[in-house]
């Protein structure tokens, strides 16, 4: 999805990393469990985001999971260009077999995770650690992905607000996590963002499935910078849609299980990257 990047910068400079919420005009603000569940589809419940790291040379691990190693990979340099991922893996074979096949979805896999779901600020590169999550597949299930991506995305914007506080350009490309999950939160709470164009408008499916589907049509839109006018937007509001999910909870009958979770305060964690998740800083967002 392309980014709005004037707004993502309104956003941004709006972040406060000591609580990891949005401060607002209103009070507190931030993305949560729930937001992550709804838009992605991403689990937010099972095994934290972690491996142990063998005591094997990357290459190798590289070679015996992937069956090819790229030439900057060595003992000590676990990082492989997404590029060269897409270069070797872009066409099964037809005769593949079962273990041939299992090594190109682990190479989707791993581009999906360094270009979607833990993008560095270059997206041009993936370390190989994320590769062992998806070394065995049935371990792959149970990781609470969601979470990790929640952790990783507060890291990010915490980061990020060294960079542009009180800035008057926006921030372009230079960023990580994933920010289109940060546009899509900020489209679902205040609606009047939404992309103008009508054509967008008029696709938006209200029964998509996760719910960040339905805001496919907008992948084409180009916007303008319009940093000035999201700050002053920010700098004035004095309201939103405070529980934009609730028929689709009602629709899929959430579980009070999951319910609970949403609601709980809970470590968020990603290798050795560890976030605390406080929706009871935001409780009036849940009813």
């Amino acid at each position: 999805m392309n980014s709005d990047a004037s707004l993502i910068t309104a956003l941004i400079e709006r972040w406060r990393p000591e609580s990891s919420t949005f401060h607002l005009p209103f009070g507190e603000f931030t993305n949560t469990l729930e937001d992550v569940v709804t838009l992605s589809g991403l689990a937010i419940d099972g095994d934290a985001v972690v491996v142990d790291i063998p005591d094997e040379e990357w290459s190798k691990i590289c070679l015996r999971l992937l069956g090819r190693v790229p030439a900057n990979v060595s003992g000590g340099v676990g990082v492989v260009m997404t590029i060269w991922l897409g270069d070797e893996f872009s066409h099964l074979p037809g005769n593949a077999s079962q273990e041939v096949t299992e090594k190109f979805a682990r190479a989707y896999a791993l581009s999906l995770i360094g270009g979607v779901l833990f993008p560095d600020r270059s997206r041009a590169t993936v370390h190989l650690q994320y590769l062992l999550l998806v070394e065995d597949w049935l371990r792959a299930e149970r990781f609470a992905w969601g979470a990790a991506v929640l952790s990783y995305m507060y890291r990010e914007m915490g980061r990020l607000t060294l960079h542009i506080t009180h800035s008057s350009t926006s921030l372009g490309g230079d960023h990580g996590g994933w920010v289109a999950l940060m546009q899509l939160w900020a489209w679902e709470r205040f609606p009047h963002l939404i992309p103008r164009h009508s054509e967008t408008r008029a696709q938006i499916s209200k029964d998509a499935s996760p719910r960040g589907l339905r805001w496919l049509p907008a992948n084409s839109c180009q916007y303008v910078d319009q940093l000035f006018q999201y700050k002053l937007w920010f700098d004035e509001m004095d309201t939103m849609v405070w529980q934009p999910y609730v028929e689709r909870a009602l629709h899929l009958r959430r579980s009070v299980i999951q319910s609970e979770t949403f609601r709980a305060v809970v470590s968020l964690i990603c290798f050795s990257l560890v976030m605390w998740h406080h929706p009871d800083r935001v409780l009036w967002k849940f009813g």
